[in-house]
């Protein structure tokens, strides 16, 4: 099926959708997550296959997968390789057992490799779901005490470690690979993750971009395993580097295709932005950690209050207005300091 114009949610409909010649994007469904679907996009190399990211390793995934991809001719078995854009779950986790069964190989930026690590010795310990566990640290820091202390109660499943397994190839920024006669550059995007990359087809003017840049959503900042420095730092330098580069249909992993990598760009610029302003004016209210800001502030495009969110969701929403008050710091627009283990902001 070639790609068409939809609504905002039609993108999740089972299938594979031509987004440029011999490139099919492929819903795979998500597990109790608002975000539903992820996308993953098979390119046609010859007699086989080269998906961008693997989807969340569970048994409707699966079938959905090899449901589309019989309906291109092909069977799972056929994919030579991944090419994922970082390591969480609903990217990594079905590449690896993929990889497992049929013997593709997987490659994964080196950024994500301290996560990967972690994760693989926790393995039988607890579960991938213990990137949750990991925010309870910085969940404390943020003032957000009853939160922190509903994660830190929380016992994981096992985590199956071929889920987890390392990489074949850990991916430098700016390393080609090579896909039949097309040559992807992958390069570091930190922010989401550490260790995030995009892959760029230059010739053909395609970015695939995973979590970094999102169409109908502003991607979660530095959610992983392994504490990151300053997230949202990183993230808008990623931003301006995906900017400077020629413009590009967007492939993202979570919404429809468009036409515009630099549009939505701007407009997850202007984003972080508006919401740098709107937390230090919550300052100025008497708020002063991070989960007081984010109390204050409105959360998703539906304008949800941070007590209506689910505990994932508010963890997200604390966690990322921590990001845009050391954002402010390194600013010199608030001053933060520690005090009986919570940062407490004010003012400059």
């Amino acid at each position: 099926m070639t790609e068409q114009p939809t609504d905002r949610d039609a993108w999740t409909r089972p299938g594979a959708f031509e987004v440029a010649p011999g490139i099919h994007r492929i819903p795979l469904p998500l597990p109790n997550d608002g975000l539903r679907a992820v996308n993953v996009y098979a390119i046609v190399d010859g007699d086989g296959l080269t998906l961008i990211d693997g989807g969340w390793a569970i048994e409707a995934a699966e079938t959905a997968l090899a449901g589309a991809l019989d309906s291109l001719g092909f069977g799972v078995e056929q994919i030579g390789q991944f090419l994922v854009t970082h390591a969480h779950r609903d990217h990594y986790t079905n590449a690896s057992i993929v990889r497992k069964r049929y013997g593709a190989t997987v490659s994964l930026g080196v950024g994500e490799r301290p996560c990967i690590e972690h994760l693989v010795e926790r393995a039988g310990q607890g579960g991938d779901d213990e990137i949750e566990v990991a925010q309870v640290p910085m969940l404390r820091e943020a003032g957000a005490k009853e939160l922190a202390d509903h994660l830190a109660a929380y016992q994981p499943p096992p985590v199956d470690p071929d889920e987890w397994a390392a990489p074949d190839q850990w991916l430098r920024d700016g390393q080609v690979v090579a896909v039949g006669p097309r040559s992807l550059a992958a390069i570091e995007t930190p922010g989401h993750t550490s260790g995030h990359l995009v892959y760029h087809d230059a010739a053909a003017e395609l970015l695939f971009a995973g979590d970094h840049v999102l169409p109908q959503i502003t991607p979660s900042i530095g959610f992983q395993a392994i504490r990151p420095e300053s997230p949202l730092r990183d993230y808008l330098t990623s931003l301006q580097l995906v900017r400077a580069m020629p413009d590009a249909r967007l492939l993202p992993a979570h919404g429809p295709v468009t036409s515009s990598v630099h549009e939505r760009v701007d407009e997850l610029l202007a984003h972080h932005e508006e919401r740098l302003d709107l937390t230090l004016r919550a300052l100025d209210t008497g708020a002063e950690t991070a989960f007081e800001v984010a109390g204050q502030l409105h959360w998703t495009r539906r304008r949800r209050r941070l007590a209506d969110m689910d505990v994932f969701n508010e963890m997200l929403a604390v966690l990322e207005t921590a990001a845009h008050l050391q954002v402010l710091a390194e600013r010199r627009l608030v001053v933060g300091e520690l005090v009986s283990g919570v940062r407490r902001y004010r003012s400059a």
